[in-house]
């Protein structure tokens, strides 16, 4: 149930994003922001990642004579340029073996490829391009330091905060496999551009002679993009930070109209991945409020969490557990399908759905005990009311499974002592 919940709310969001982003597309000021991005080359697979191995910081690039004459900017004095591979066509003659006479040429056209250099709008200075969203989000976040300290934990590769040049706030890199920030950004700003560089790393993290044969797909750099912001704003919305200002503009900057292509065709990819990430870190924000790591191998596991109580045993569709309140009446349960994972790591991800991972103290109790007393309150309130009414004592026992019988502390077989 708990998982169902976050992919509920996790569509509910990207709904909101692609409602967003319509509403931005009608505006005047996208239309300006279009016109000069018109003016951009898009650059083949090959390129892009030359581009992404040179400069992983790199985000609108053009050549020497294109910023001048295109977007009235100048290249700066000693700006290192990115070398990528540009397609020259050519006339060259050759024997024409169709003319009657001996030795007769034509002339063709071949097409042949340079070595050309391109700079990255950083290393550029003149008129200001259109933007359609903030530079700089700002504003702090509620248990910031967990959920950085959570993402760090999930992040398949190393996290560097650094001085990046050319004003981007960071970069997956490819080729040395990390992932850079720009240190000393407002706390907003950090979360949201690390979860969209982690996104890029589990997304877009092929080998440098990736292939047709290895089984991940090739995607251009707006596909690549879109979803990366997309998935950092998702999760960011889930966890009550708000980065509309800045992701909408960022997203309908990369996307190729107001059809939305790459939003639409990447949507099932960008719900998966933004769920997987919450989870993640739910389960890590938990953990570290709750250390649970000597339970992990436990078929079973009881937890008192604040004024409530956790059971959770294993079953065969994976884990089955319930909630109780302090007076040990049942409040809610379910069934996580999850056979791979440790309890420890199931309960966590449990009591951070139901909104109570930020809930102290939280420690473990007696199983049996638990189930016992729980026990003891239901067949106590059936007693009562069978007194009351006798006529539906009958329905309380085929609802809960319980059966007639003295029981030690009150305890009496069910159906629910056997995971079902």
């Amino acid at each position: 149930m708990a998982d169902t919940d976050n992919k509920s709310k996790v569509e509910e969001i990207t709904e909101q994003l692609e409602q967003g982003l319509r509403d931005l597309f009608n505006s005047e000021k996208y239309k300006t922001y279009l016109t000069t991005m018109s003016k951009f080359h898009y650059y083949s697979f090959n390129n892009t990642l030359l581009i992404a191995m040179q400069r992983p910081d790199a985000t609108l690039v053009a050549g020497y004579g294109a910023w001048q004459k295109n977007f009235e900017r100048h290249v700066k004095k000693g700006a290192k340029g990115i070398k990528i591979i540009s397609p020259v066509k050519l006339k060259v003659d050759v024997e024409d073996k169709d003319a009657p006479e001996e030795g007769a040429t034509k002339q063709i056209e071949v097409t042949k490829f340079k070595v050309s250099t391109v700079f990255d709008v950083s290393d550029t200075e003149g008129k200001e391009l259109p933007t359609i969203g903030v530079e700089m989000l700002s504003g702090q976040v509620e248990k910031y330091h967990q959920m950085i300290d959570a993402l760090t934990k999930i992040s398949k590769v190393p996290i560097e905060y650094q001085d990046i040049d050319g004003g981007s706030k960071g970069y997956f890199s490819l080729k040395d496999r990390k992932i850079v920030v720009q240190k000393d950004m407002t706390q907003v700003q950090t979360l949201k551009t690390l979860i969209h560089e982690i996104a890029h790393s589990k997304l877009h993290d092929y080998p440098l002679d990736k292939s047709d044969e290895n089984g991940m797909e090739r995607k251009d750099k707006r596909t690549k993009e879109v979803e990366a912001e997309s998935v950092a704003y998702t999760v960011c919305q889930h966890f009550g930070v708000d980065t509309s200002d800045y992701s909408f503009g960022y997203i309908a900057g990369w996307s190729s109209g107001k059809e939305l292509d790459e939003l639409k065709s990447s949507m099932l990819t960008i719900r998966k991945t933004a769920s997987e990430i919450i989870s993640d870190m739910n389960t890590e924000i938990a953990m570290s409020q709750h250390p649970l790591e000597e339970t992990l191998d436990k078929e079973e596991l009881a937890l008192q969490v604040g004024d409530k109580y956790l059971a959770i045993q294993k079953c065969d569709e994976g884990y089955d557990y319930t909630f109780y309140d302090a007076n040990y009446h049942g409040l809610d349960g379910g069934v996580i399908e999850n056979k791979d994972a440790p309890i420890a790591i199931v309960a966590a991800e449990v009591i951070a759905a139901e909104g109570l991972g930020s809930v102290k103290p939280v420690k473990e109790v007696d199983y049996d005990k638990l189930h016992e007393d729980a026990a003891y309150t239901a067949a106590y309130e059936m007693e009562t009311i069978a007194e009351k009414k006798p006529s539906i004592l009958g329905q309380l026992k085929d609802k809960f499974g319980l059966v007639e019988g003295k029981h030690e502390h009150g305890k009496m077989k069910s159906d629910r002592d056997e995971c079902r």
